[in-house]
């Protein structure tokens, strides 16, 4: 049965904001005007407000070839919050913007705010704005997110200190081993319009690529241990290239051990079955939006059995240099090869 569909031109910027956005209901007191005014109006009695902004560019950062919409809305919200959560705050408010070509119907831009709906539901953002433009070719989202943290538990990247431990949330590697397996069936598409794809036995790291969550939950250990990490930042581009920002911006070093960095045994299997080093793809990949941080040796005692967070190295002088310590006890220089924005 044919779907009537709707151009998105039958309702106008302010029609269109009203559809994707009716069944979005504020959910915090700090809200106090939300969508359908020129600006939100947001308050807090104490504490700092964070702002953070994201860009997502289709043909830069996604592919519409193996991408649900659903995921998509999903995965820029989760990946603009988790810049929050890297300062430890919380997440507030989020504004999005778009950028439409004539080939996005109502209910494509529907089923996209449906994801974006649901990770706002999951991580108790609001919803407060944003705007619509059109583009000749493609999809352009941005996100803004606000959040916010008393002033003296805001966590930078420049704080650590020598002596203090490198820790990682989750495991590594996964999204982008997910990314190659996309990459892969997109290639026997193309070849064979038609082919059904052969993504049996690939559920974890899909779904790390596709709709991978944000770290919340690290954020209120942290409150509830009364820990404050002396650095922190969220792995969007690759482990070492997260680690290496930390030490530059901190004027240190560090040293990375090869077998404490934690990958699943998903990852590294389908790694190996795509002739992938899984630790290349651990210190290179990103898209994991996991929190790397530093701890005092006294805190990290506080969390050490923690089943989620993994003591990856140390922060060494600024001399040592930026090392890691293979399996074998070989000592290497660290390098970033991750993503490169331009």
């Amino acid at each position: 049965m044919e779907q009537n569909l709707t151009p998105v031109s039958t309702l106008g910027e302010f029609g269109l904001i009203e559809r994707l956005t009716e069944n979005f209901n504020s959910k915090n007191e700090s809200t106090i005007k939300a969508i359908n005014d020129d600006s939100a109006v947001i308050h807090y009695d104490s504490g700092d407000t964070i702002v953070s902004t994201d860009m997502y560019v289709e043909g830069v950062h996604f592919d519409m070839v193996y991408t649900p919409l659903m995921h998509l809305g999903y995965k820029c919200i989760v990946g603009s919050i988790s810049d929050i959560y890297a300062m430890n705050g919380t997440a507030r408010q989020a504004l999005v913007s778009l950028g439409i070509s004539s080939r996005f119907t109502v209910e494509a831009l529907e089923e996209l705010y449906g994801g974006i709906q649901a990770a706002c539901t999951k991580y108790g953002v609001d919803l407060v704005g944003g705007d619509t433009t059109t583009t000749k070719t493609g999809l352009v989202i941005s996100v803004t997110v606000l959040g916010n943290a008393n002033r003296d538990e805001i966590c930078y990247r420049n704080g650590a200190k020598v002596g203090d431990i490198i820790c990682v949330s989750g495991d590594l590697g996964g999204a982008y081993i997910g990314l190659q397996v996309l990459e892969r069936e997109k290639r026997v598409f193309l070849e064979a319009p038609g082919a059904r794809p052969d993504l049996a036995g690939f559920d974890y790291v899909l779904k790390r690529q596709l709709r991978p969550e944000a770290r919340k939950d690290l954020v209120e250990i942290f409150k509830s241990e009364k820990i404050k990490p002396t650095s922190m930042i969220d792995i969007s581009d690759g482990l070492a290239s997260e680690i290496m920002h930390i030490s530059s911006q901190s004027g240190v070093g560090c040293m990375i051990y090869e077998d404490k960095i934690p990958i699943d045994e998903n990852t590294y299997n389908t790694a190996l079955d795509f002739n992938l080093d899984p630790t290349l793809c651990a210190l290179s990949g990103g898209e994991d939006y996991e929190l790397l941080f530093t701890l005092d040796p006294a805190d990290y005692e506080k969390i050490k059995n923690s089943p989620d967070i993994t003591a990856i190295g140390d922060i060494t002088n600024k001399g040592s240099g930026y090392k890691i310590t293979t399996k074998s006890d070989n000592v290497y220089d660290l390098k970033a090869q991750g993503w490169k924005h331009f």
